[in-house]
This record gives structure tokens, sequence and C-alpha cells, in this order.
């Protein structure tokens, strides 16, 4: 029989009945990062995300004086990262929500980002109370990593979760230059696009997410879309002066001028 959460919760002399299980959505970002980087880059920016939650939810966690924060990965896990000392604090009228005063508790901090459990049944329900819930440990490990990344012919994405990628795939993509495609998942239409400038992919697909046409002449005629991002070709050790070459051979095999998106 697999080892329950709750028994490493009443171990430490946690009371269940006092204790709810939180569950964070990795790709729910805050501050421009995905909650991963945040809890890995700043605890701060981390639990001032946390501490602040709808008011609609206020019968579930005021009732809690302790938070076992959880985070769900892009993959389907769920890493526990830490259990929190927590406290009523406000309502703001602004925002529609309750604040809470949270402070780190030692108990299990051993465990933080190397513990996995299985969310199971309820996945929906992302606060939960512990008594009620009594999750599985799947994984335990010597240090938390996040997931490596996925190699340029695999990665695929929205513009929409870009900036909630984890940090080590930013910085891949900060560092690589090359020629993109832009698919609108509605028309299915294509856009080829090239990158050659500093910081590479990454730069260039923050002036999507920031204006949704990325100054593009065809894109700004069309409605905002969410278009799936892409790497067609690296450019590898090609100079600035070869890559609109490479750009446009792909317009042409894709004939992006002709039914696609490239207006030149």
């Amino acid at each position: 029989m697999p080892i329950q959460f709750n028994n490493l919760l009443t171990d430490a002399g946690i009371d269940l009945t006092k204790t709810i299980l939180v569950r964070h959505r990795d790709d729910d970002p805050y501050a421009g990062q995905s909650v991963c980087s945040l809890w890995r880059q700043s605890l701060s920016q981390f639990d001032a995300y946390q501490s602040r939650q709808a008011a609609g939810n206020r019968a579930e966690f005021s009732r809690a004086e302790k938070w076992a924060s959880f985070i769900g990965l892009r993959d389907g896990k769920t890493v526990f990262v830490g259990l929190y000392d927590a406290k009523y604090s406000k309502f703001d009228a602004a925002q529609n929500t309750d604040m809470y005063l949270l402070s780190k508790n030692s108990a299990l901090s051993e465990y933080d980002g190397k513990l996995f459990i299985e969310w199971g049944d309820g996945a929906r329900a992302w606060v939960q109370r512990a008594e009620r819930r009594n999750k599985a440990i799947s994984e335990l490990r010597l240090k938390f990593e996040e997931d490596p990344f996925p190699g340029f012919p695999d990665f695929i994405q929205s513009l929409s979760n870009i900036d909630s990628l984890p940090h080590g795939w930013v910085e891949v993509l900060k560092n690589s230059r090359g020629i993109y495609l832009l698919v609108c998942p509605t028309t299915r239409e294509q856009y080829v696009g090239s990158v050659s400038g500093k910081e590479g992919f990454w730069q260039r697909w923050q002036s999507y997410v920031r204006t949704g046409h990325g100054g593009n002449v065809k894109l700004k005629s069309r409605e905002l879309s969410d278009y799936q991002v892409s790497i067609l070709e690296i450019a590898g050790d090609a100079n600035e002066d070869q890559i609109p070459a490479m750009e446009s051979r792909w317009k042409r095999k894709l004939l992006t001028r002709e039914m696609g998106l490239n207006s030149n």
C-alpha cells in the first residue's frame, strides 16, 4: 500500500481537520512567470500570489489554519512546495478578493519540491480538505528538477502559454535564432517569421504576446487570435544576412504568401 500524504501530516502533529490542500496550476501566470518559476526564483512573490484568493472560496480557506501547497505541473504531476500557517487578514473590495497572512511552517520542509502526490479524485477541485482527501505519495526525489526543454522539433505552444514557460526553456529560447511558424487555431492560416536579434525567439514572441500582431500588416487587420507557435529551423552558425533567405525558403514551401498570412 502506498504511503499517504496525511501520514506525514499526522506524524508532524498537524491537525487534519484544520488543514487544506491547495493545488496551484503552473500555467496560471503571475507577474510574467509561471507559478513554478515564481516558487523557485522568488518565494516572496509566490507567497503574494497564493495569499490573495477569490472571495467565493472563503468558506474553505478561512477555516484552515494550515495550507499544504502544491503545484500542478504541465506533465500532470503534482509537487509539494510547502506547508504554511494561514490566517484570514482582510477583504479587498477593489478586486473582490480575500487576503491571508501566510508564514512558512518548517514541518515537512525537507520534502519541498521533492515529494509528488496523486491528486486523484476530484482533480478539478483545487482546494480540498485534508481529512477528506488522503493523497497517495507517488514519488520522492533527491532534488526538484523542472521538465527539460523538449527540443526545437517538438516545441509547440500557444502564445498565451509563453509567459508561463519554465525558466530553463526561456533561457534556451533567448539564446536561439531562426525561423518560426504561427498558426491561427480558427482558420488554420499560417505565418512564417524569422528571428536574428538579441534574446532570440523569446523576445520576438513577446511582441505578439503584448500586441497580438507583432507589427505584422496582415495580422494587424485580423481579429486577435491565440496563435500556435513552433520552430521550423534553427539558424545555428548562419550569419544574420543568411536568415532572410532561410525565411523566404519556408514561405515558398508553405505557400504562406499565396494562402497564408505573409504579405511579402
